[in-house]
This record gives C-alpha cells, structure tokens and sequence, in this order.
C-alpha cells in the first residue's frame, strides 16, 4: 500500500509576455494551468515592449493565480512549494513573478524555489512521460537555441549554442522584413507549407566538430534578397522565401542535434521551447531519427510556448533536490542553466 502524500507545487512564470500561473501534482500531473497572453498588446509594436509586458503583468498576476486556484479546488494550505522562474527574461517582467511568489511564501511559511525558465521548457516534456538518461535537449525560443547535454536530473551541460541571433529571433526578423504580423514565427511555418524551395540561402555548420549554431548570415541573406528584388522591381513570392530559409533553419538545427545525439551516445532527443511548435521542425527532427534507436519526444503545442506548468514540473524535481530560494532571490536576466551542476 502506498502511503505517500500527494505533493503540489504553485508556479508562476513572467519571464516575457504571458502571466502564467499553475498547480503542478506530483511533478507530472496538471491540475490547473492559466496562461494570460499580451500578443494583442504587442502586435502594433511589432515585438515585445518590456515597459508594456511588465505592466500587464502586473494587472493581470492576481487575476491568473485566483483562477488558478479556482480551477484546482484547492487551497493554499495544500500547497508544498512556490516556484517561480527567476530568469532569464526581461527583468521587469521577472521581477513581478518573484515578488509575487516571494509575498506569497513568506506570508504562508511556503518553502521558495527559483527556475530556471529554460530548464522549465526542457522539463516541460516530463509532463508527457518520464525522461530517459542520458538525454539532449535541442532548445529552440525566441532568444536561445541551445544543445544541453543531461546525464540526470538536474545536470545540465551546454554542448552547443547559438553565436548570434537565436533561430526565433531569425524567424521573428525575417517576418518583420516580409511585412508579415506579429509573432511572425507561425506565419512563416504556415506560409513555408504552401512554397516552393527555391532560394540557396546559406547554411552555417561552422568549424568542424561544432555543436554550435548562428543564424545571423541566413538573417541577411534572406533580408538581401528581398531588398534587392524591391530595388529592381520584381516580384519575390514570400511563401517561397519562407520555404526556403525555414528549410535552412531545420537542416542545420536537426543535422547538429543528430550528430551530437550520436557523439555523445544519449538514448533520447527532447525538443523545448516555442520554436519546438514549428511543424517543419517538428517533421524533420522525426524523420532524420526514423532509423535510429534514439527516441525523440515533442512536447504538444501548449507546452511549446512560456507557460506556469512547465515551471511546475522543473520545480518540483528542484524540490525533490533540496534547492531552496532565500528571501534575496531576485530576477536574473543572466541567468545561468549550468549553475545546478556546478553546485
């Protein structure tokens, strides 16, 4: 008979545009999960405004935790732990989520834990199902593309990362330049489904043995091209245009993480982040690993972008671990995915 008590964990995550909080059970089971997207607010700027995030946040975190709780049936008494993502971000918009969860534990004698935002995508896909050691995580988002190597919980390794624009700050300047609106992400992924592969836009590998990404030559590649068919007069078919770098973007991204899947013999590829939501990305990580005894596992959309159940899960592993906030815990912008491993 299995007595042990079910545990739960409060999240709350404001690292960008969405006021998310959630009730996380036993580190796997979602019990509430409400997300208050900004987009609209964005969209006429293009981008995120990080005065106009941080005040939304604001307006919208007391609303998002009562529903949250609402959802759940629960109380606060049943809660075991807050975590929060601490970071990386924009620090206005970070330091509404930690202020939160710090009133709220110091006020119920809660114990704290800070999150790492990216390990919080990564943890995402134990949502889903158990993870598998050792493990590569491929983290794909509007500000990282990365290659973390997991050997186990909690042990993070970056093996690769981008030197310039990450592959969601690629897609989000491309879009801008198309005139297409904001987030310009999925209207490429949509478009890029209904084009042709014509364009020889550049591929970055790098100096050999690399794990390493950059996207900042495709950037201007594809930028050039269109900026020089205006100047001539002629007409560029955008859907092509948005075949062919999303096909440069996902040759490149799923070619490095099969190599490095292979250099390091790990027995699974785990994709996060809200880049992991591009159906071209998506198909082309299952089809390059279709023969290989490696598993890779693709979280559902929902999980893809920021959201509080994701904060929840990496949180409650945190906990298992014994990590705990005091009550200097501030936002980092900075901060670092391989400090657990150094502690």
């Amino acid at each position: 008979m299995n007595d042990k008590k079910d545990q739960y964990i409060l999240a709350i995550e404001t690292s960008c545009d969405e006021t998310a909080v959630a009730i996380i059970k036993n580190g796997n089971e979602v019990v509430s999960n409400v997300v208050a997207s900004q987009i609209e607010s964005h969209k006429r700027f293009g981008g995120v405004v990080p005065e106009v995030a941080s005040r939304h946040h604001v307006e919208q975190m007391t609303h998002v935790l009562e529903e949250a709780f609402v959802k759940s049936n629960l109380e606060m008494e049943s809660i075991d732990a807050i975590a929060v993502t601490q970071g990386p971000g924009l620090v206005g918009a970070l330091l509404v989520g930690v202020s939160t969860a710090k009133a709220l534990a110091f006020a119920h004698q809660k114990p704290l834990i800070g999150v790492h935002h990216i390990a919080g995508h990564i943890y995402a896909n134990q949502l889903q199902e158990p993870f598998t050691f050792p493990l590569l995580a491929l983290v794909v988002s509007g500000g990282h593309t990365e290659l973390i190597l997991m050997r186990d919980h909690y042990d993070f390794e970056v093996i690769g990362e981008t030197r310039d624009d990450a592959a969601g700050e690629a897609y989000d300047k491309v879009a801008r330049t198309l005139n297409l609106p904001y987030p310009g992400g999925p209207e490429i992924d949509r478009l890029a489904q209904e084009g042709v592969d014509r364009f020889d836009f550049p591929r970055a590998w790098l100096e050999e043995g690399s794990f390493d990404f950059s996207f900042s030559g495709l950037k201007s590649s594809v930028i050039n091209t269109v900026h020089n068919a205006k100047q001539k007069g002629e007409t560029v078919e955008i859907a092509d245009i948005a075949t062919s770098f999303q096909s440069s973007v996902t040759d490149v991204l799923v070619e490095k993480t099969y190599r490095a899947a292979e250099y390091y013999g790990v027995k699974e590829i785990i994709v996060a982040g809200g880049v992991a939501a591009n159906s071209g990305l998506r198909s082309a990580l299952l089809d390059r690993f279709d023969s290989s005894a490696i598993q890779v596992k693709i979280p559902p959309l929902w999980l893809c972008t920021d959201n509080a159940a994701m904060i929840g899960a990496a949180g409650m592993v945190a906990y298992e671990k014994g990590y705990r906030a005091g009550w200097d815990l501030n936002a980092n912008p900075g901060l670092d995915i391989e400090m657990y491993s150094k502690n």
